[in-house]
């Protein structure tokens, strides 16, 4: 089984940023990008799951609660990840850890 700690460590740390920023840089965009980036990680988990079926959009729940809709689907994506070759959890890491790094710079 493929260690994701640093899928995690990656998405709790973004999380965590999201879930104390301001209010007005949540709405100038970095809640709108941060739902972009959990979008993605929860397509990506469903595309490991169940690669017959199209991915189901994860809805925009407002910008107070992206960070936890970030941090539950990078874990969904860390649990999907464990039985996945070792460059889909490299990639995805990347994946974050970039996201991350553009939405706070």
């Amino acid at each position: 089984m493929l260690d994701t700690t640093p899928l995690i460590q990656a998405v709790d740390r973004f999380a965590d940023r999201l879930r104390s920023a301001p209010q007005s840089r949540l709405r100038r965009g970095l809640a709108a990008d941060a739902l972009a980036t959990a979008r993605e990680l929860a397509a990506r988990a469903q595309r490991l799951e169940s690669p017959d079926s199209g991915p189901r959009e994860l809805p925009d729940a407002g910008m107070f609660v992206v960070g936890d809709q970030l941090a539950v689907a990078g874990r969904d994506l860390a649990v999907a990840l464990e039985t996945a070759p070792s460059q889909e959890l490299d990639e995805a890491v990347r994946y974050v850890e970039e996201a991350a790094a553009r939405a706070f710079r």
